[in-house]
């Protein structure tokens, strides 16, 4: 029958000022008892965070933590022993960098592009100078890539030592270049795949971002993209999860980046609710039934009505169910014609359990602070020179860009075409948080407001990205 209501664990839920929030209430509909929030609003206040979630009597803390504030948290999480954070500072390892990712990819034996990370400039301009190119670098450590600005291709020495000279990236964080048709955004709850589409470059080019031209569809995800996306879900021992899986030009598949911190349209979000409330009341709450490839119908809708439609639910299969559509269906799966909702069986959703220990601690795997640039001590990661080390995927932190709703607005009156009656149109249809979010994600959403063509969509994208660009620049040189 599950708890009662009195015994049911006290849920709050962890935000940070300047961070877009996952989860709300309404993500957990049903749920008997208060939900308590605590915010950390950054600089010295981890031990006012402390006390408050104390007070509050807190038994499970969920949310989301940046990869600014995950050395922060690590310690707070063992100042509170007794609370459990989902996901757990564990699972959220790969939130923090994509050096994080590589070290989590190793590990598990996960495939990612070769990749070679250096802590000391001399060595790596080395490496550099001798190897074979394209090569891609990036910035391992910081917030969300903002639509691939801190993702370079680069065909030379000269371009990558001019690169890192400039962005003073570190480490230094390089990677083959590999060719690959698409990648693939895969999201797991409880290990089980719930949404899958494909995101491809704009013809010739090479970044899939939708910020940078790219297009999505969903049909006909691979099932070495699903298997691979539930392997990496599984080692991170994570409630919920989203991989960016590389489908290369050779068929083989590598990870590109993981985390539990991806942009979900708000029903995602909601059945991530219903299977948390159905794991911690013992199974007071039904556990959400989501067939697999539901994804395939519910991307034939309108990005900006998927955003806004909340509660999708799916009966679970029965032979005399009216109108049972995944039940009825068939697809080419693997080698095999199969029904869609047998795979329900093979792609089954854990009740993901909590660990007792810590597999990650930042005693021996911060590197970032053990090896920081100003340090004369050097590392270069281990056993690159005897095997080949495994492909890589990093964070998309859900930080957002600090805008106040005055200068976003000054910012889209300023590109050609939008005056104050778009303008009014576009606050009409989305609040400016979500338009902040969809210039990064969705632009192309946009254009379902009527009088905003794909024209006007692109000036506002380019508007967008000079915006960034010049903030990346400062906070750069700060």
């Amino acid at each position: 029958m599950g708890l009662k209501d009195k015994d049911l664990p006290k849920l709050g839920f962890l935000y940070l000022d300047y961070v877009l929030r996952f989860f709300d209430y309404s993500n957990f509909k049903g749920w008997p008892n208060k939900i308590e929030s605590v915010t950390y609003h950054w600089g010295d206040d981890k031990d006012r965070f402390i006390k408050e979630v104390k007070r509050k009597n807190i038994d499970v803390l969920i949310g989301n933590i940046p990869a600014t504030a995950y050395e922060t948290f690590r310690e707070i999480a063992r100042e509170l022993p007794n609370v459990r954070f989902i996901p757990s500072l564990d699972t959220q390892f790969s939130n923090k960098s994509k050096e994080n990712v590589t070290r989590f990819a190793w590990k598990y034996n996960l495939p990612v592009p070769k990749t070679y990370i250096y802590y000391n400039r001399e060595n790596g301009y080395k490496f550099l100078k001798n190897t074979d190119y394209p090569k891609i670098i990036k910035r391992s450590y910081g917030p969300s890539n903002y639509g691939g600005y801190f993702v370079h291709k680069v065909d030379s020495y000269e371009e990558a030592k001019a690169l890192f000279d400039e962005k003073k990236y570190h480490p230094m964080y390089i990677q083959d270049f590999v060719p690959m048709e698409a990648d693939i955004r895969v999201m797991l709850i409880g290990h089980k795949p719930v949404c899958a589409f494909w995101r491809r470059a704009p013809k010739g080019e090479w970044l899939t971002n939708t910020s940078q031209g790219g297009s999505m569809d969903y049909m006909d995800v691979p099932k070495s993209v699903l298997d691979l996306a539930v392997k990496t879900s599984k080692a991170a021992n994570a409630e919920y999860w989203a991989c960016d899986i590389a489908y290369g030009k050779d068929g083989k598949v590598r990870i590109l980046e993981c985390a539990t911190a991806f942009a979900a349209f708000p029903y995602i979000r909601d059945w991530i609710g219903q299977y948390l409330m159905w794991s911690l009341s013992k199974g007071r709450f039904k556990k959400p039934n989501i067939p697999m490839f539901n994804w395939e119908e519910l991307g034939k809708i309108s990005p900006d009505m998927l955003r806004t439609m909340r509660n999708i639910t799916f009966g679970e299969y029965r032979p005399s169910y009216d109108g049972a559509f995944f039940g009825t269906r068939k697809k080419i799966y693997g080698e095999k014609e199969v029904y869609v909702h047998e795979l329900d069986r093979q792609y089954k959703m854990f009740n993901v359990k909590e660990r007792k220990f810590e597999e990650w601690p930042s005693e021996k795997w911060n590197y970032q602070d053990k090896f920081a640039l100003k340090n004369l001590k050097s590392m270069k990661v281990p056993m690159l020179k005897k095997s080949e080390a495994p492909e890589v995927s990093g964070d998309e932190s859900s930080e957002i860009i600090d805008i106040s709703n005055e200068e976003l607005e000054k910012l889209l009156l300023s590109t050609r075409g939008v005056g104050k009656k778009k303008l009014e149109k576009i606050l009409t249809y989305y609040e400016h948080k979500e338009v902040v979010s969809l210039l990064d994600r969705e632009p192309r959403a946009l254009e379902n407001i009527k009088s905003i063509n794909r024209k006007i969509v692109d000036r506002i994208v380019q508007t967008w990205n000079d915006y960034k660009k010049k903030l990346m620049t400062l906070l750069e040189k700060n």
